[in-house]
């Protein structure tokens, strides 16, 4: 797959160095002044990482923020262990199950299950979004309280899911949660701004069946699939349940009883 080409902008001078090293990182160049020459720019800011279209009809940054905003909400009234996500894991009473979840994106989910009392380790693979991810995550810790608390329950790795999870040597997990990016309909390809910007990155994971088979070899309990509502279930093993909602669901493929 060809990447779009992308640069990393320091939004600010003070920024320049940290602009320079993550450039080094990820092998592209690095401005000191906003260019539309790139499709793409990772801007280093005072607020954090961001990643930006420079278009004319480009989305808004994207940046990982924990502390502020729709997840600050969601933490404080989007519906606690009753969310699709908490029940599709298998959240109730006081079991909270160990979770992995191997397609961490922008760690949303993810950030659900630990402000939930779960113990996740994130994976991604795409370099942008990991560091995008890392920033968030970096930013929250020192933020202190409550969030601070949250994500010192989030584990993040950069490295590829499947390779890792065939070559696993931490804990096994108890869950494994898989949200893939499948191939899309022009009528739906921009509805959020994040898959305008990540779809050219990430492009469609094609391997998802071979991803969802070496989750089912690591978990020991459960393996849940986050998909649109009307999509069709990963090619191969059949799910054993589901969890559905207004526009998206759970297939949920149950290996033993979480107890």
């Amino acid at each position: 797959m060809t990447l779009p080409s992308l640069a990393v902008l320091a939004a600010t001078p003070d920024q320049h160095a940290r602009a320079a090293g993550l450039a080094e990182r990820l092998a592209c160049p690095c401005l000191d002044a906003f260019s539309s020459d790139y499709p793409l720019l990772l801007q280093c800011d005072d607020d954090g990482l961001a990643l930006r279209a420079t278009g004319p009809d480009a989305p808004g940054l994207v940046r990982v923020d924990f502390v502020e905003g729709a997840l600050a909400h969601r933490r404080q009234f989007g519906g606690g262990a009753g969310q699709m996500v908490a029940r599709a894991v298998g959240l109730k009473g006081a079991l909270r199950p160990s979770v992995l979840d191997a397609t961490a994106g922008l760690g949303r989910d993810a950030f659900v299950l630990a402000a939930l009392g779960c113990e996740v380790t994130l994976l991604e693979r795409q370099p942008v979004i990991a560091a995008l991810l890392e920033d968030g995550l970096q930013r929250a810790l020192q933020a202190g309280g409550e969030v601070a608390e949250i994500v010192s329950r989030m584990r993040f790795i950069e490295v590829d899911a499947i390779a890792a999870m065939d070559a696993w040597e931490l804990p096994i997990p108890q869950v494994i949660h898989l949200d893939p990016m499948f191939p899309h309909r022009e009528k739906s390809a921009l509805v959020k701004k994040e898959m305008r910007l990540f779809r050219p990155l990430a492009g469609d994971d094609m391997d998802a069946p071979a991803l969802l088979e070496a989750a089912l070899r690591l978990a020991s309990h459960r393996v849940v699939v986050k998909r649109a509502r009307k999509a069709p279930a990963i090619e191969g093993r059949a799910p054993t349940a589901e969890i559905a909602g207004q526009s998206s669901r759970y297939d949920i493929y149950g290996l033993r009883r979480l107890a």
